[in-house]
């Protein structure tokens, strides 16, 4: 047993992997956040199936001496400063790579948002790879990883059934966990 499988079963975190394995390239939506505990359970997660998914970050955090911490962890660094939107660098980093798993939190921010971004979605349907769709439950204390969702390029309805998979699930903090 690998210490990131111990911790989570010292901790009473149980885990739902019904799709047997990530697509060698995916979109993980992972979904509420609302408390930087989800980025450890979600590191601990990926560490105990022996995965690395990358996350992305400000490029300003991916150099010395914050490179030293969030590097090894996945970082995928993003420059707004560029002429390129957001959605078309990380389209290019997955037609560049041969395996890529790249974890996003659809709210954007740990805080109450009115309504979900939609980057993951069309990074996604712009780079032709399924989007991998991941709960956190603290109340059962249960991440459920068992439904892998393909783009139709119908935006609203597909927002629909993704937010639907997530009904129901009790956020570390739910009153900032909004899917509307």
């Amino acid at each position: 047993m690998n210490i990131s499988k111990w911790i989570l079963n010292k901790t009473g975190w149980k885990l739902d992997f019904g799709i047997g394995a990530f697509p060698e390239k995916c979109i993980v939506c992972v979904a509420p956040h609302t408390s930087n505990w989800d980025f450890i359970i979600g590191e601990l997660i990926c560490q105990s199936l022996n995965e690395k998914a990358g996350f992305l970050i400000k490029k300003s955090w991916t150099v010395f001496p914050l490179s030293l911490v969030f590097n090894p962890l996945g970082a995928i660094p993003v420059d707004r400063s560029k002429k390129t939107s957001v959605t078309e660098q990380v389209i290019a980093k997955f037609n560049e790579s041969k395996k890529l798993i790249i974890a996003v939190t659809p709210e954007g921010t740990r805080k109450k948002t009115a309504e979900w971004k939609k980057g993951f979605y069309y990074i996604a349907q712009g780079a032709n790879v399924p989007i991998v769709l991941a709960s956190i439950d603290y109340k059962l204390k249960l991440v459920k990883i068992n439904k892998v969702f393909n783009p139709t390029g119908d935006v609203a309805t597909d927002m629909k059934e993704i937010q639907s998979y997530y009904k129901g699930v009790t956020a570390k903090k739910p009153e900032n966990f909004a899917m509307e």
